[in-house]
């Protein structure tokens, strides 16, 4: 412990950003790209993280939200001509409505049933990606986009997505993570644990859902945006199941219901689909692999796995 009495790993996260941030001065542009998915990869799961981890409520249309975004920016940008200071707050209000409208929908149900209603409605928005060729432009999808460029700030420099891409990704885990540590946080996991007491103690469990859906929907509208910006091109299979269990993967391996569990999974996942893959023909074979290891291992996540040999350690020193 310092000197306040505070544990040092509380100051971990921190330690962790600063080197992030100097990354770009010790690695090549393959590897800052990487780094780039990585935290749009943990934007993304931590928003589903909320919903699946916090909540209870296992998604498996969570992509949905992220091609919305994404496309919303990009047909903007190209059909109107409008600049990047209108179009992202445009598509991240598109994006939250339509989680007000799907989360309406979708909580008419619980447990396998909500699941259910989420992979019907993603592949609603999938299968309009395809047909809608005069919006969406079908199987082609919408190229020749730009990144913005915010108070001058050059972002088609790799360093420079990089970094902005960070210090999105880390407002994003920190509110999220305020909003987790509030009172409205804590019924939320009441109302995963014991929702029928909760609806007792008079409190609206549907409405405390409905709001934890609409706050995952508007941080996926985020990640869907740092996607749309990195690429410079959208596609309908954003929106397909796959992506949104590769991100319900992360959430799981690395530990739903934990703050920066998500992140250490959505690591893993990216990792092994972008770096491994170009040594390992089957990757998708090895990520199946680590997973069973970890749900035999360390069921509860890599990051309980990390607390529990955290505390370990400190049982053999003392």
């Amino acid at each position: 412990m310092s000197s306040q009495g505070i544990p040092w790993f509380r100051w971990l996260p921190a330690a962790i950003v600063v080197l992030l941030a100097l990354l770009p001065f010790a690695a090549g542009e393959y590897f800052v790209n990487l780094a780039s998915q990585v935290v749009i990869a943990v934007v993304f799961a931590s928003s589903l993280n909320l919903l699946a981890g916090y909540g209870g409520l296992t998604s498996l249309g969570h992509a949905a939200f992220l091609g919305i975004s994404a496309y919303s920016s990009a047909w903007l940008a190209t059909r109107t001509g409008l600049g990047h200071g209108i179009t992202a707050p445009a598509a991240l209000l598109i994006t939250t409505v339509m989680g007000m409208v799907f989360g309406w929908i979708s909580l008419r149900a619980s447990g396998l049933g909500f699941l259910m209603l989420t992979l019907a409605l993603s592949q609603i928005v999938w299968g309009l990606g395809y047909r809608l060729v005069s919006i969406t432009n079908g199987d082609n999808g919408i190229s020749g986009l730009t990144r913005p460029h915010p108070f001058g700030w050059d972002l088609d420099l790799s360093n420079n997505y990089y970094w902005f891409s960070l210090l999105v990704g880390c407002i994003c885990v920190y509110l999220m993570k305020r909003v987790i540590e509030s009172p409205f946080g804590a019924s939320l996991r009441g109302t995963r644990d014991q929702p029928r007491r909760m609806a007792a103690l008079g409190y609206h469990v549907w409405a405390i859902r409905w709001v934890t859906f609409v706050l995952s929907s508007f941080f996926a509208a985020v990640a869907g945006l740092l996607y749309v910006y990195f690429h410079k091109y959208i596609h309908p299979s954003v929106t397909s199941v796959p992506v949104s269990a590769e991100a319900l993967l992360s959430v799981i391996a690395g530990g739903a219901g934990t703050v920066y569990g998500p992140a250490i999974g959505a690591l893993l996942v990216v990792v092994l689909k972008n770096y491994a893959s170009a040594f390992i023909e089957r990757w998708n074979m090895m990520l199946g692999i680590v997973f069973l290891i970890i749900v035999i291992f360390m069921p509860a996540g890599l990051m309980a796995g990390l607390h529990s040999a955290r505390r370990r350690l400190r049982g053999g020193r003392a």
